[in-house]
């Protein structure tokens, strides 16, 4: 078919800074598509057909379709690769059909702002995706370059910064960078008192962990305390061992059966952004265990289900990995498991029952796989001496389906 569709990234200084190649294509294209900043950018006597964003977008990407073969074209933010729609006309529209053309981006115009090295901090976009994201970037000496949803997303991480014990990192607010508009503002977490914020902003995070303050790593395992628990949690030893026979990889899903408070789905996730789990829990009082976890810990995507497993798993997006933590004996359990994982899908179990033991030996006599005793032991006092105390034993069987 060609190319008839493009999409062209344009900064708060409009068509100024546009390449030759991206004012023609802007120029030759029958209809325009953009929001209403973009599409009020071009000349008032500009009377072909333009078409603005709906709510929800798709109405507008199905109008955009019903145009194949036409030119239209598509005027974006800065980068439409980064954050931007040009990543979702991917997902309908094929290269072969599109040509892109970016503009200087936001995080490059903020790096230039604040002297910061880009290779050097982390970036993330709280456009249409939950604000407690922000907690599992935060670390001392942590460079954060945060794409705002509007007005209100400044005070929403300057509240997650002092509640997280970082109120003495320094806040830089971009408004409208590269247009006559832009303005800068700066301050503390803890002083943040600033009201009047413009819907386009970025903020740049230099993080100060207070006094006292001890990091939690993205890497398992984090203490046992990081968690609101009743008792129900892979303790921390085992949990990085666990994690370790998980070995999770970025864009995978992780069904974490008999979740408890959550700790292992919990800690896949803060491993990498596109790591996902869903968390599979029978105890009711355990699910606000789960959901304040993964608020608090950055990873308020998590997905719980509650019910009883097997039941429970019917329907649910076909794993990568499974995890059973719990439950390894309710009939018909590790059967249903092990059908929902696909080929070269791996499945972990944890268990501290004889029972549980009798059941996954007579698994691993029929299909292989790893079968480990994990004994931990740990200093504690014992009057005015010390001695050590062995947490529960855990036999782990780790197996991978075959191909």
């Amino acid at each position: 078919m060609g190319k008839w569709l493009s999409v062209v990234g344009i900064g708060e200084d409009g068509f100024s800074s546009l390449t030759p190649i991206a004012i023609a294509l802007v120029n030759q294209a029958k209809v325009l598509v953009g929001g209403e900043r973009h599409l009020e950018m071009l000349p008032e006597t500009d009377v072909r057909p333009k078409l603005v964003w709906a709510s929800p977008i798709g109405e507008t990407i199905a109008t955009i379709m019903s145009m194949r073969g036409q030119s239209v074209c598509v005027l974006a933010s800065g980068d439409p690769m980064f954050y931007g729609i040009g990543v979702t006309l991917r997902r309908t529209i094929p290269l072969e059909e599109m040509t892109i053309i970016p503009t200087l981006g936001t995080l490059s115009l903020a790096c230039a702002r604040v002297g910061w090295s880009f290779q050097e901090v982390e970036t993330l976009s709280l456009c249409g995706r939950p604000v407690e994201l922000l907690s599992a970037y935060v670390y001392n000496h942590a460079k954060l370059l945060i794409l705002s949803a509007d007005k209100n997303t400044p005070s929403q991480v300057a509240a997650i910064l002092q509640s997280s014990g970082y109120g003495k990192s320094k806040l830089i607010i971009l408004e409208r960078m590269g247009g006559n508009q832009e303005r800068i503002i700066t301050s503390m977490a803890n002083s943040w008192n600033h009201t009047e914020i413009a819907d386009l902003n970025t903020i740049a995070v230099e993080c100060v962990a207070d006094k006292g303050i001890t990091a939690l790593s993205r890497v398992s395992s984090l203490p046992d305390n990081a968690y609101h628990h009743d008792g129900q949690i892979t303790k921390k030893e085992i949990r990085s061992i666990t994690l370790a026979a998980l070995a999770p990889l970025p864009g995978q899903l992780l069904w974490d059966v008999g979740a408890g408070c959550g700790s292992v789905g919990i800690e896949w996730m803060r491993t990498h952004d596109h790591c996902r789990t869903i968390a599979i829990e029978k105890d009711a009082s355990r699910l606000k265990y789960i959901a304040d976890n993964a608020s608090s810990l950055g990873t308020p995507q998590l997905r719980i289900i509650f019910g009883k497993a097997p039941l429970a798993l019917q329907n649910l997006l076909t794993p990568n990995v499974i995890f059973i933590g719990g439950g390894i004996t309710n009939k018909g359990l590790l059967e249903t498991c092990w059908q929902a994982l696909p080929p070269g899908g791996k499945l972990v179990t944890n268990v501290v029952t004889v029972e549980g033991e009798m059941k996954i030996f007579d698994w691993y006599k029929q299909l292989g796989g790893n079968l480990t005793r994990i004994a931990v032991q740990k200093a504690e006092a014992i009057g005015n001496f010390w001695g050590w105390k062995a947490i529960a034993p855990i036999t782990q069987w780790v197996v991978v389906k075959p191909n």
